[in-house]
């Protein structure tokens, strides 16, 4: 039954490590910080990618990129077009057209945006 107490009790070094970071005034704020950045940043990449479909003219309406939160958007591609986005760009996303908004930046931003026009007038649903 050694084996037992390994598996059956969760790992407590998680816990530890936050309780170490919320409990000590500067990592708290160190944390804090970081997130703010990060979510900065996402939110950056958000109306970066929005703005750029809107200028290039990309059918349809895009303000639900900027409506949603969090690391992922549903970007409203269809299969086929994250197949040719895929194929074509070598940009990938779920078959939903989930994408990874962390995995955009300020260098592939207009990439993603005109990939993502060219897809839409040359692929249908």
């Amino acid at each position: 039954m050694i084996v037992r107490g390994m598996y059956s009790n969760p790992p407590n070094h998680g816990a530890r490590t936050v309780s170490t970071i919320l409990n000590n005034d500067e990592f708290k704020n160190e944390w804090i910080n970081t997130l703010k950045l990060m979510t900065d940043r996402i939110k950056a990449m958000r109306k970066a990618l929005r703005e750029n479909l809107e200028k290039l003219g990309t059918i349809g309406t895009w303000n639900h990129i900027t409506d949603q939160t969090g690391m992922f958007s549903y970007t409203g591609l269809s299969a086929s077009h994250v197949e040719y986005l895929r194929n074509k760009y070598h940009i990938y996303m779920l078959r939903s057209g989930r994408i990874n908004i962390c995995g955009l930046n300020t260098n592939n931003i207009n990439y993603v945006a005109e990939a993502i026009t060219d897809t839409l007038l040359n692929v249908s649903k």
